[in-house]
């Protein structure tokens, strides 16, 4: 099945590096934030809702994380 692979062009590889860069800027700010909110006077569902946002946050971060690992290893 390797075989089959289609591998990016340099341009592709490129493009992808500065969108995992990107996506970093706005999951940076989206864990800052939801810190903060977690700093935050709530309760219930709310409180619930907020840990939700920080878990999926810290998700993608990781993920991105990933991709970003894969993407330098890539001539």
């Amino acid at each position: 099945m390797a075989e089959n692979l289609i591998m990016p062009s340099p341009e592709d590889i490129s493009r992808l590096r500065s969108l995992t860069h990107d996506l970093s800027n706005s999951m940076e700010t989206i864990v800052q934030a939801s810190y903060l909110l977690g700093q935050a006077e709530l309760t219930g569902n709310n409180r619930k809702w907020a840990q939700l946002i920080e878990s999926a946050a810290r998700e993608a971060v990781h993920i991105n994380r990933q991709i970003r690992e894969i993407l330098r290893a890539q001539p």
